[in-house]
């Protein structure tokens, strides 16, 4: 199993983690045009350079239709007990971030039930590829700075459309940014390196494979960009609700058609 860097590697991401929510804090936000419900959960959509977003939204349209889906639906092909490995792998290499968010969201339930997991997944499951941990019982969550942001009480912010990555918010891109950053496995092996690297593929190919049934369905709809948006915005409110509750059982998700981790 790889080691955390314990007292140093923590100080220093959190020190981290706090900067990055100052800058997610700075911006404040003006009463919104829209506001949408998912299920009890109510989740303001502020999109003041919607032109502006529409442009990067074609832009990654353009790179989705003619790289990333076509890949993804070719991936949907190859036998499940592979998919599932993949899943696995990736959903165990995420494991140490998500201990760093339960930690910062102050859930040591949830942290011990991270730790155990990816503990017993790395080793007994063969560095994540098969979920020993869900076959005895215990529960997987997920978790990420921006639910950690929202948990603080950081608001959602202006909606922001990123290049390749896609409809977020302030907020949440703040998260993915210093997702980034932090890294608790450090640099300094080639088969940790390695290992992130067909991380990084392996996720970004099996999460748009998942998503594929929702965005096919939203392609349909007049206007895709509004739609997406908005239910990027209803999951991500029902996400850092989830997180708020702090169980160590991830509850369903109170958006429907919403993929569970991470949209």
């Amino acid at each position: 199993m790889l080691p955390f860097k314990c007292v140093p590697w923590l100080a220093r991401n959190t020190s981290i983690a706090m900067f990055a929510a100052g800058l997610a804090g700075c911006s404040s936000q003006p009463p919104s045009s829209a506001t949408v419900t998912c299920a009890e959960i109510s989740y303001s959509v502020y999109d003041p350079v919607e032109p502006f977003n529409r442009g990067i939204f074609a832009f990654n349209r353009v790179v989705d239709d003619y790289a990333l889906a076509p890949v993804a639906r070719g991936y949907r092909y190859l036998p499940d007990f592979f998919q599932t490995g993949v899943h696995n792998f990736v959903a165990n290499f995420g494991e140490p971030k998500v201990f760093i968010n339960d930690l910062l969201q102050g859930n040591p339930m949830r942290s011990v039930n991270t730790f155990g997991r990816f503990a017993l997944n790395t080793t007994v499951g063969v560095v994540g590829l098969i979920d020993v941990s869900g076959m005895a019982g215990i529960p997987r969550h997920d978790a990420d700075f921006g639910q950690t942001f929202g948990v603080w009480g950081i608001g959602n912010g202006p909606i922001v459309e990123l290049p390749v990555f896609g409809t977020s918010n302030s907020r949440d891109a703040a998260g993915r940014v210093l997702s980034f950053v932090v890294d608790p496995f450090g640099s300094n092996s080639d088969t940790v390196d390695t290992l992130s690297t067909i991380n990084t593929v392996g996720g970004i190919v099996d999460g748009r494979a998942e998503a594929l049934p929702l965005t096919d369905s939203l392609q349909k709809l007049p206007d895709y960009y509004s739609t997406l948006r908005n239910v990027v915005a209803e999951h991500r409110a029902a996400y850092v609700a989830d997180g708020k509750q702090g169980s160590a059982q991830t509850t369903k998700p109170l958006c429907e058609g919403a993929p569970a981790d991470g949209f």
